[in-house]
């Protein structure tokens, strides 16, 4: 570790990749930190499907095209305006050109897959998945000449006056100094750090679960913000998923997930609807119902649906729990069976005729109760009767670094670092200030990366 580095990336996502990959395309030489050991590196990479980016005209991928301005104004719905519309604007004018720069990176797309995910205009999913994905990445990595160090976990940062100087890696019993003319910091966010969730959340984090990587603690992000980085974000606010209350506390990944909320209703431990199960297209609505289940007594809640609909929905892991009778259902779930039988029933009652299509805001509605349900509505009464328990699945968090066009962070003074760069998840909050879309983390991770390696080799040139 004697030799001094033009660029340090401490991350081994997709965001750090790309990083990487565009500083050493710039000239620079690079070295990758990867906190977590070779078999389970990339981050929450590793249980992505696809990445949102726009495109002027249909590909083999590509059923149409999505412009710059309707991914705005999705960005604008899902986040309520709570975005940098600068930084968002400029993010998604160069997602146009990462879908081919990726594949020169030796990344290779497939076509979308169907059923409620309805991305088959917008989002372009790689073929093998994301551990796919970051193997390519990683190969093309190799084969510039990039080096990789795991089980690199970073202890401290030397940081003057917004200048990086070193990082010290544990190593072994010791720890060891990297130098570096410019550093990106690509290391997630705190997701996995329940102490630090429950100082926003209080004991209610306990019940969350983390789909993604277990290591992503926030320890990088917490040393730069105590460095002086500007921070932005709501350290409430995250991509928040329901998931399966059966899967593991961390890593349980994409099959976890339920995209079967659409087709049913959702009641909490008291067997009371809660929230509007048909609001807009799922894509566009699936990452607030973590939220929505973390608000709910015990961060605990029931997607409830019927036989009719089980070929609906891409299955997950976990068998669903079937009861001949709403009954017998609300028995195994341990739920009042008063409570579970009045509320199917008067749902059923107040669900209007229609024409069902779950790839648009069809006419299927309730009519009569609160919360209504404004889309997809149909009676729940084609036996046996089918449920599944979720809890909070805590994918990343929004509170991070604040950059700028450059994706150079900015300082509390407002003055932009010296030479430290971030990308990804680290710095999401300045594009998300809450709200979720479909493959936008990938995007900022990609656009992002590539900038901050770009501008971080430069830096170091000068």
């Amino acid at each position: 570790m004697t030799r001094k580095y033009d660029v340090l990336v401490i991350g081994g996502g997709n965001a750090a990749l790309c990083a990487a990959i565009s500083a050493r395309r710039g000239g620079a030489s690079v070295l990758v930190l990867e906190a977590a050991p070779k078999f389970y590196r990339g981050g929450n990479t590793r249980h992505t499907r696809n990445m949102r980016c726009a495109h002027d005209a249909a590909t083999d991928i590509l059923t149409g095209p999505y412009t710059e301005e309707e991914f705005w104004e999705d960005l604008q719905r899902v986040t309520g305006g709570q975005t940098d519309e600068e930084l968002a604007r400029m993010m998604i004018r160069e997602s146009k050109d990462i879908l081919n720069w990726i594949v020169e990176q030796g990344v290779r797309w497939q076509p979308s897959l169907g059923g409620t995910l309805s991305l088959g205009r917008t989002n372009s999913f790689f073929l093998g998945g994301g551990r796919a994905m970051l193997n390519a990445l990683y190969l093309t990595a190799e084969q510039l000449g990039i080096e990789v160090l795991y089980d690199a976990e970073v202890l401290e940062l030397e940081i003057a006056d917004g200048m990086f100087l070193s990082a010290a890696l544990k190593q072994g019993d010791g720890r060891v100094h990297v130098r570096a003319s410019a550093l990106v910091a690509a290391a997630g966010g705190f997701e996995a750090n329940i102490e630090w969730l429950k100082q926003y959340w209080g004991e209610a984090a306990d019940n969350f679960l983390i789909r993604g990587t277990p290591y992503n603690r926030g320890s990088i992000l917490k040393m730069l913000l105590a460095n002086g980085v500007q921070e932005i974000g709501d350290p409430t606010q995250c991509h928040a998923v329901a998931i399966d209350a059966r899967a593991p506390k961390f890593d349980g990944g994409i099959i976890t997930r339920h995209d079967s909320v659409v087709f049913g209703i959702v009641v909490n431990k008291h067997a009371a609807r809660f929230y509007d199960e048909g609001e807009d297209i799922w894509p566009k609505r699936y990452a607030i119902w973590g939220r929505l289940v973390a608000a709910q007594p015990d961060q605990t809640a029931y997607i409830i649906f019927d036989s009719s609909v089980v070929t609906s929905f891409m299955p997950t892991l976990f068998p669903p729990i079937a009861g001949g009778t709403v009954a017998e259902l609300a028995a195994k779930l341990n739920l009042d069976t008063a409570a579970l039988e009045k509320t199917v029933s008067d749902f059923n009652a107040a669900v209007q005729p229609g024409t069902f299509d779950h790839t648009i805001l069809d006419d299927c509605r309730t009519e009569g109760i609160t919360p209504a349900k404004t889309h997809w509505a149909r009676k729940i009464d084609a036996p046996p009767y089918l449920a599944y328990p979720v809890r909070p699945g805590i994918t990343f968090t929004y509170l991070g670094t604040r950059v700028n066009r450059q994706s150079r962070m900015l300082m509390k003074d407002g003055k932009p670092s010296a030479n430290m760069f971030a990308a990804g998840e680290i710095m999401a909050g300045n594009v998300l200030g809450k709200g979720y879309a479909a493959g936008i983390g990938m995007t900022i991770g990609s656009v992002f990366g590539r900038i901050a390696g770009r501008e971080a080799a430069q830096n170091a040139r000068n």
